[in-house]
């Protein structure tokens, strides 16, 4: 995410900071470097423009000048720059009014507006609300059972459309049922185009004035840079969209939509796509996101994404397990489920201050993604004997793991002999005699 844009933005603050005082040339060039690393990153022009003008204004004042720390300076009015050109704060989903609340996602065909709807509906059971999909795109192929078969996946009830119904119809009789089934909130999933045309925007405005939405939220593409910003401001002048939801921002390493979008519409982005799964769905804080550019990592939202994939009742009993010398591979592997299921181990590292900065050094180091389907296999194809009492596994056992699990003896081998330092790592720190990070930590 944004990787493109962090590391040109990177190297100028870096060569700002190495100066000891920043004169008014240091500045200039410096924010013309700025100036070209947006622009590369598809930001809109004007936008780019009026940025650039605050940060000259600040940076050339006293504010840097007279600062021991000058470098240090310039890096703080951008970032404070960028939350206010992102949106200054995260804009919540508006479910008040009448009951049940609507959610109308409109958009291009493409941009995921399908998949999005299941991730809202998740999103916000998550939250305690009782949400109702309901499929009204009959024009799109498959579109209806698509979103029948993510609904089952999350149980969360869908409107039964069928493909020779009016959309209309179907955003009345959805937000009916719901009212007689006592669900809080439905998520209508309307068709698009491959463009913008009279007759989408027209069958919209319908459903509009029929269910009355507490929430138009605009799904885009944000791979398509300017264009999702074109598209969010067509939307809004038809419809008064309430927020845009930006989807696979996880492969944007340029950010110009989403650096652009609220600045050109005024519209927020509310929520934004960062991966394929049904979990990948995050609250847009334009603070955060603007800390992820500058390399500072986001705890708060990796703090979340624990909280959100993390099982509570495992954790207590992990931790018991560790005060008792009681970690098996059974153990191993259910941590190891519950970190995939908060994305990949590049999403993760992007959010620790530091280490953004350090990932094209580390990901030589780093396990590839695939050790950890491999580790999964090797301990499924354990008995429960000998995943609690990994020492009993001998060379025949070892032979027996490898072939059941798709992989070789060193490979079952080298798991074990990291799983037993990880536990000799363990044991040090319970005693307090730990003090380094012993080489193979983790066990791939």
């Amino acid at each position: 995410m944004f990787d493109s844009l962090s590391d040109r933005l990177n190297s100028v603050f870096k060569r700002l900071k190495s100066h000891g005082k920043l004169s008014e040339q240091d500045i200039k060039e410096g924010l013309r470097e700025v100036r070209l690393a947006l622009l590369e990153a598809d930001v809109n022009y004007k936008v780019v423009k009026d940025f650039v003008a605050r940060v000259r204004s600040r940076a050339t004042g006293h504010e840097v000048m007279d600062s021991l720390t000058p470098g240090q300076q310039v890096v703080k009015i951008v970032h404070e720059e960028l939350i206010n050109l992102l949106g200054k704060h995260n804009q919540q989903i508006n479910l008040a009014g009448h009951q049940p609340a609507v959610i109308l996602l409109v958009g291009l065909q493409g941009s995921g507006k399908t998949t999005t709807a299941a991730k809202l509906a998740r999103w916000l059971k998550k939250r305690g609300r009782k949400p109702y999909l309901a499929p009204a795109d009959v024009y799109r192929p498959a579109a209806i059972e698509q979103l029948t078969t993510l609904g089952k996946q999350i149980s969360i009830p869908v409107f039964p459309s069928e493909g020779s119904m009016n959309p209309v119809d179907i955003a009345r009789q959805a937000v009916a049922r719901a009212g007689m089934s006592n669900l809080d909130t439905v998520i209508l999933d309307t068709a698009g185009r491959l463009h913008v045309d009279e007759e989408l925007m027209g069958e919209l405005k319908e459903i509009k004035a029929v269910v009355d939405p507490q929430e138009i939220l605009l799904v885009a593409d944000a791979m398509t840079g300017q264009d999702a910003v074109n598209i969010a401001k067509k939307f809004d002048e038809d419809l008064a969209i309430t927020g845009v939801v930006l989807t696979k921002l996880e492969g944007d390493a340029r950010g110009g939509a989403a650096l652009s979008i609220q600045a050109v519409t005024g519209k927020p982005i509310k929520l934004v796509g960062v991966g394929e799964k049904l979990n990948a769905l995050e609250p847009f804080h334009p603070d955060r996101i603007a800390s992820r550019i500058l390399g500072m990592g986001d705890v708060l939202t990796l703090i979340e994404k624990a909280q959100d994939s993390m099982d509570r009742g495992k954790a207590l009993e992990l931790q018991r397990k560790l005060k008792r010398d009681a970690f098996t591979l059974e153990d191993f592997k259910d941590q190891l489920v519950q970190i995939r299921k908060m994305g990949s181990l590049e999403q993760i590292i992007s959010m620790i201050p530091g280490l953004n900065k350090m990932k094209k050094r580390l990901k030589g180091a780093m396990p590839d993604e695939r050790e950890f389907v491999k580790i999964e296999a090797i301990i499924n194809s354990m008995t429960p004997l000998e995943r609690r009492k990994y020492t009993i596994i001998n060379a025949s056992r070892r032979r027996r793991i490898a072939k059941g699990s798709g992989t070789t003896v060193q490979d079952v081998n080298q798991l074990l002999k990291n799983y037993s330092e990880m536990n000799k790592m363990f044991k040090k720190m319970r005693k307090g005699k730990f003090k380094q990070f012993p080489k193979g930590l983790l066990p791939f």
